[in-house]
């Protein structure tokens, strides 16, 4: 029997994590402060009695292997995390709940000596603004991004001392159903709206690299499943894209949307990798969904959840 600790299961991301383990023939067990959500209902339909969610908390290391040793865990997708706006405004209690809640994770894990594998989200935000041909160092521009950027180095002292494996996915910006918070939540809400017939504006420009959320979710399951020794990160790759070619890929799946699509706001940064280590490296077989792909089957998401 394969048990998985969520944590984070409630989200965008999470949610499609279960959707893959249940799948896979897994059972998950979410560690998560918010309510059953109705994407749940959504995404994961009649198997959603499969998913079991506990009542624990990131800052109790104790209660998190109790979790472990009663659910015969085996395996941990670590995703929980508060994210950049809340770190900013709240620098404090984001490092407790992204710092010290990982941290925890990695030590209930450590306690237990029963873990197969681990994965964990690390993000794009480590990278900074900077060219890689700038003679500056590559730093995270945000709070967020420096607690990602700490999390790694703990994680990698917890596999030089202890042999606790696991892999950080680095996903850039994830797109798809049910991604509905955050400002770069505006290219799947975009879709939405297209299949609906309503007007919509992306509200920021910028070239980054777009992460289809079935690809990330699968990431997450594959490098917690097939976990190597050390603690290894990975890059997602991203297919490079300007906010208008998002509204331009929408209009090409919904050739109705034409013109209804806008793009409007500040440009956010592409957090370039200096040197990327791409997860096609621990995957050779790793092939990602295209963006006009991704885009087609948010599309179909969208027409038979309306």
């Amino acid at each position: 029997m394969t048990n998985v600790l969520v944590t984070g299961g409630c989200g965008f991301i999470g949610t499609w994590v279960l959707h893959d383990l249940l799948v896979r023939g897994a059972t998950p067990i979410v560690v998560d402060h918010q309510p059953q959500p109705d994407r749940w209902q959504r995404v994961l339909g009649k198997n959603i009695d499969r998913v079991k969610q506990v009542d624990s908390s990131l800052l109790d290391p104790a209660g998190l292997q109790e979790t472990i040793e009663r659910f015969d865990i085996t395996h941990i997708i670590h995703l929980a995390a508060l994210l950049t706006p809340a770190c900013q405004q709240d620098p404090w209690l984001g490092c407790q709940v992204n710092v010290l809640g990982s941290t925890a994770i990695f030590e209930a894990a450590r306690r237990s000596q029963r873990i197969q594998g681990i994965s964990y989200a690390s993000s794009y935000a480590v990278y900074g603004p900077e060219a890689v041909e700038s003679d500056q160092p590559n730093r995270p521009p945000t709070f967020y991004g420096a607690f990602k950027q700490a999390v790694d180095l703990i994680v990698e002292q917890y596999w030089r001392q202890y042999q606790v494996a696991s892999v950080a996915v680095r996903p850039h910006v994830v797109y798809g159903p049910e991604r509905d918070q955050g400002l770069t939540a505006g290219p799947s809400l975009a879709a939405r709206a297209a299949v609906n017939g309503d007007e919509f504006t992306i509200g920021y420009r910028g070239r980054v690299g777009y992460d289809y959320v079935e690809d990330v979710s699968t990431a997450f399951v594959r490098a917690a499943f097939e976990c190597p020794p050390g603690a290894t990160v990975v890059d997602l790759p991203g297919e490079l894209a300007t906010s208008e070619d998002f509204a331009q890929a929408i209009a090409k799946a919904v050739p109705a949307s034409t013109g209804r699509i806008h793009v409007d706001g500040p440009s956010i940064p592409a957090n370039i990798p200096p040197r990327p280590n791409f997860i096609a490296n621990l995957f050779p077989d790793w092939q990602p969904t295209s963006l006009l792909e991704g885009v087609r089957k948010t599309v179909a998401y969208y027409r038979d959840h309306p």
